[in-house]
């Protein structure tokens, strides 16, 4: 095997860095559109600070002092300003314009706050990487870095700006604003994007139009209380837990917007509140499109011009964020780290930035890890000296209730996923730290989707259904090849309809403390078209459960399907005393003797040849190996790459 450091120093050595983009001076013209230009609270329109000095800021100590100056200033932001200490938002005036001076103008770690003011413009700057090392939730009091933050303030206008892998939200519109327009952003690579509210009252009227939202979470907006939200023309990419949610009393008009691999893209939360939608594209997008209500008429307070959905993401990518636009090419290599030594200090954000390889230092991440088609072919090396050195963990079940209604379910509670084709992952750890003792619950550490995923000594850890290997329908085959891997779990916590080959992996039953019955191994659901399901090749079922406790495995008909014929062979590897006899067995009626379950040259004190332990014989085992199993029409032969997996026992490791 490759010991690991050799591999991330032969990765780093690769690594090709992209000239920067020449500094260019430019402030793009531009007319406030939306709620913004609606008169309002003694002012007609927003302005920003039209009529006053034009002043340059290059410094932080100019940037602050500009931005809460008692006169009206037009602050023109020229390179990269560090706010410091680290995390601080700069409080911006009224009748302020803050406009970044070229592609090169941005803010790092820091933001804007603008706390009960008015008439006030951010334009045509990056605010970026004010995130909190390993606290992706945001959830600790130091780490509420909102990337702009507006509080009781009214005609506000933020447009042409990019924010990402900010601490909290990139944009909190909240207490009691009112009049604005948020207009042709990126928000990116952060685990929360917008939002409204913070308030009981009902009176903030907001527009958003022409954003692109992507590897996101959450708040994508999350509306609370609004009189009027018209959201249109909006982009949004990858959003992993809910797209745009209308909560409370809120009233949300979202028209011809385009959800690219969204989950749940429009979500009206409460009995009262209202959402309606028109004209809108759901690409890849499941869950919930709810209608509720009949909100308002965007058309009775301002005019506006539509852009057809279906042509919304080329319009967004072409003229959303700064302008110009700076193009930088994605860097080959990324580092993450959780001592601010990495180029990123959180997956999200390093896959966000499309590198061909992603290094990550020890420490245990905590974040949910969607690998979206988009970022196809990205590889993810762990650079600690064992796989147990860098965890990548969270913590919900596949049974839990989203506080907006409904389960994660098997698609939502995966800790890792993998959309994208071309996946590989080596040394580390992949976990669901959720404790089944609390209420029992599947709970997902892995979900593989993409084709040709690549897990090399990498740790699953989990208890029910650690591992699903999934496809994206039942009429597409996707292939994943496991190589000197631990999986470990109780409960079918190897299962799917997908193909996957183990090589030389461990796979560990941990004891659920029933000796009667300590659970199954596999639950595969192979279509009935599919020859190959799951393979285990020389490789180990070991356990700390009673002796005959445990089975290999038993088929799994989703919703009664017929053609789910469960596919497992296990040959050429040792079975511990744990293994069951039978070691197979019916599931929901269906009996275990239909599905295509066969063993050959197993080893160990849980092996035994019997008539309810179907064998391939020699002939027909040469039609069940590594490379029937991945070969496919392409030839895929990851297995050749690779080394042979160690031999021998390996000692089991814990979180």
């Amino acid at each position: 095997m490759i010991g690991p450091r050799l591999l991330v120093a032969a990765v780093v050595a690769a690594t090709i860095l992209a000239p920067a983009s020449p500094a260019v001076g430019f402030e793009r013209a531009a007319t406030v559109d939306g709620f913004a230009a609606v008169a309002g609270a003694g002012l007609a329109t927003t302005t920003g600070g039209a009529g006053g000095r034009t002043v340059t800021a290059t410094t932080l100590d100019d940037l602050r002092t500009y931005a809460a100056a008692a006169e009206p200033l037009v602050v023109r932001v020229r390179g990269s300003i560090a706010v410091t200490p680290f995390g601080d938002m700069i409080k911006v005036g009224s009748d302020k314009t803050i406009v970044g001076a070229g592609p090169g103008a941005e803010i790092v770690g820091g933001g804007f706050y603008i706390n009960q003011q008015h008439n006030v413009v951010v334009r045509n700057l990056t605010i970026r990487d004010s995130y909190l090392p390993g606290d992706w939730d945001g959830k600790e009091s130091t780490n509420d870095n909102d990337g702009i933050r507006i509080d009781t303030s009214h005609h506000i206008w933020i447009d042409h700006n990019t924010i990402e892998r900010v601490g909290d939200g990139a944009i909190d519109t909240r207490k009691d604003c009112d009049f604005v327009t948020v207009s042709w952003n990126v928000i990116a690579d952060t685990n929360k994007a917008l939002g409204l509210g913070w308030t009981t009252n009902v009176i903030t009227h907001v527009t958003a139009h022409h954003n692109w939202i992507r590897n996101t979470f959450q708040r994508n907006w999350s509306i609370d209380n609004a009189a009027a939200a018209h959201l249109y023309n909006n982009y949004l990419q990858d959003v992993g837990q809910y797209g745009t949610m209308s909560r409370n009393a809120a009233k949300v008009v979202v028209q011809n917007s385009y959800f690219d691999h969204v989950n749940d893209p429009l979500v009206a939360k409460d009995a009262a509140s209202e959402l309606v939608q028109t004209g809108n594209v759901f690409d890849g997008s499941s869950g919930r499109r709810d209608i509720a209500g009949a909100a308002f008429d965007p058309a009775t307070f301002y005019p506006f011009a539509l852009d057809p959905a279906d042509r919304v993401p080329a319009i967004v990518r072409a003229g959303a964020g700064p302008q110009p636009a700076s193009h930088r090419p994605p860097a080959r290599v990324v580092t993450v780290a959780l001592d601010g030594s990495g180029d990123y200090a959180s997956l999200m954000g390093a896959l966000g930035a499309h590198p061909r390889v992603i290094v990550l230092k020890p420490g245990v991440y905590r974040e949910v890890v969607r690998v979206w088609e988009d970022m196809a072919g990205v590889t993810l090396v762990g650079a600690g000296r064992n796989p147990s050195d860098v965890v990548i963990t969270y913590d919900l079940p596949a049974g839990g209730e989203k506080f907006y209604g409904g389960t994660y379910g098997s698609a939502g509670s995966p800790t890792f996923t993998t959309l994208g084709d071309d996946v590989t992952v080596r040394n580390l750890t992949l976990a669901n730290s959720y404790d089944e003792s609390v209420t029992p619950s599947q709970a997902l550490a892995v979900r593989t989707v993409g084709d040709r995923a690549i897990f090399d000594r990498t740790r699953f850890v989990a208890d029910q259904d650690t591992y699903k290997a999934d496809s994206p329908n039942r009429d597409r085959v996707s292939r994943t090849y496991l190589h000197d891997c631990y999986i470990e779990g109780d409960v079918d916590f190897i299962y799917g309809r997908g193909t996957a080959v183990f090589d030389g992996c461990e796979i560990f039953s941990s004891d659920r403390g029933t000796p009667a019955n300590n659970g199954w191994t596999t639950a595969a659901s192979t279509s009935d078209d599919n020859p190959y399901g799951f393979l285990f090749t020389h490789s180990r079922f070991t356990s700390d459960a009673a002796a005959g406790s445990v089975h290999l495995g038993r088929p799994w008909h989703p919703g009664g399907d017929l053609r789910a014929i469960a596919q497992v062979v296990i040959r050429d590897s040792w079975l511990g005393p744990q293994i069951a006899d039978p070691p197979w067995t019916d599931m929901s009626g269906f009996p275990w003797q239909q599905a295509r379950f066969f063993e050959y040259r197993n080893t160990g004190p849980g092996a035994a040849v019997s008539e309810n332990r179907p064998q391939l014989d020699p002939a027909a085992a040469a039609d069940f190996t590594i490379g029937t199993y991945l070969a496919g029409t392409d030839h895929w032969r990851p297995w050749r790459e690779l080394p042979s997996a160690r031999s021998g026992e390996r000692r089991r490791t814990y979180l």
